[in-house]
Parts: C-alpha cells; sequence; structure tokens
C-alpha cells in the first residue's frame, strides 16, 4: 500500500550570482545563532509534464528526484499570496511504479495526484543535475530557522536539446523561522547580505523555468 505523501509550504528566497561569487556573511542575520556546513549533497532531478505544459502554464512542477535528504517524487503547487509553493513528496521507495514516462517509471499515486491537475500522459522535459553545498542556520536552542544553499548547476531542456550551466543561491525557511514583520527583516537582510558580494534576486521564476528559457 502506497503511504500518504507529506505536505509542506516551501518558502523562499532565490538569488542569481556568478561562479566566483564569494558566500555572504550569514552569521550576523537576525535570530541566527549558528550556521553549520556545508553539508555537499548531489542532486540529479527529472522533470515531467503533459502535452502542451498544461502543469507548468497553470504553476505546477513534477519531478523525480534523488540525493539528498528529500529525494523522492515531488509535485510543486503554484505560488501562494506569500510567495510560497505547497509541495507534496513521496518517498522513492514507497511510492510503487506504474505507467512509463520515457526513462521514467511514474508511480500510480503520482499520476493520479496529477491527473486532477490536468490530463494527458507525462513525458520528460528536463533534467537538472546539481552540486548542492547546505547550510543550516540555527537559533540558541538549535532549531533550524532557514537553510542557505550554494548551487551549481547543469541543466538539460529535453524538449529542445538545450544544455545550460549556471550557479544560484537559495534561502529557504525552516520550522523555526519567524512569522509576520520578524519574517520581513530576516528576508531584507539575507538580500542585503547577499547584495553586498554582488548577488541580486533571481531573474528567473524556477531552476525548471531558466532550463526551459522561460
Amino acid at each position: 500500500m502506497t503511504p500518504e505523501p507529506a505536505r509542506a509550504l516551501e518558502i523562499e528566497l532565490t538569488f542569481d550570482v556568478h561562479g566566483d561569487t564569494p558566500l555572504p556573511d550569514l552569521s550576523g542575520l537576525p535570530g541566527v545563532a549558528v550556521v553549520e556546513g556545508p553539508a555537499r549533497r548531489d542532486l540529479d532531478a527529472r522533470y515531467l509534464d503533459v502535452p502542451g505544459f498544461a502543469l507548468g502554464r497553470s504553476g505546477y512542477a513534477v519531478r523525480r528526484r534523488t540525493g539528498g535528504p528529500d529525494e523522492g517524487w515531488h509535485i510543486k503547487g503554484p505560488k501562494t499570496a506569500d510567495g510560497g509553493r505547497l509541495e507534496t513528496h513521496w518517498p522513492l521507495d514507497g511510492a510503487k511504479g506504474g505507467a512509463s514516462a520515457g526513462e521514467v517509471s511514474v508511480p500510480d499515486a503520482v499520476a493520479a495526484a496529477v491527473a486532477e491537475i490536468a490530463s494527458g500522459a507525462l513525458a520528460p522535459i528536463a533534467r537538472i543535475v546539481n552540486d548542492r553545498h547546505a547550510y543550516a542556520l540555527r537559533d540558541e536552542a538549535g532549531a533550524l530557522v532557514a537553510e542557505f544553499v550554494d548551487d551549481h548547476l547543469v541543466a538539460t531542456d529535453e524538449t529542445r536539446g538545450v544544455q545550460t550551466t549556471w550557479r544560484e543561491w537559495e534561502f529557504e525557511l525552516g520550522p523555526a523561522a519567524p512569522v509576520g514583520a520578524t519574517r520581513t527583516a530576516l528576508f531584507d537582510a539575507v538580500t542585503a547580505a547577499v547584495a553586498a558580494v554582488g548577488g541580486r534576486p533571481a531573474a528567473s521564476d524556477s531552476k525548471l523555468a531558466r532550463t526551459l528559457g522561460l
């Protein structure tokens, strides 16, 4: 029996940086007492969509990713009013395969969830390989305020046969993240720290969008 998927609201900031941009100083961020890392993660994600990119046009993304603590199948929903995205996650070993989509066997539970959003058979549209360096930002009690990741990416648009490489940073809130005005102050501080070393808010909406040239 396929286990129930996990669901989480992902709220993050993404930044464009050059290959030689030095890391920002994260130690002085409000509410952050300890910066741990980096933890090295080799991530390999295959993205799928139905004909006409109906999922992507509706703000959804479907992927199968190996590597890292949350490897598995993910469906990311459209952005909410506060900029977050609801992510539904099935573990690789708990999602039984069903229909084939090229080199990828799509679990029945994932296919059923997709069918509620858009009709049509899933097919691979992109592959993103990521050499990720992750830093855990913790408060004085050791709880995770946020995770900062330094991503080095090789991405292939499988619909056009185009490959691109780039580097970007993500700052994703954790379980101990502040809310309200305190959260705004934390985001402002991160953006300022990144700007101080030459980074800027990402021009593209997501890694998948950048891979597809959107």
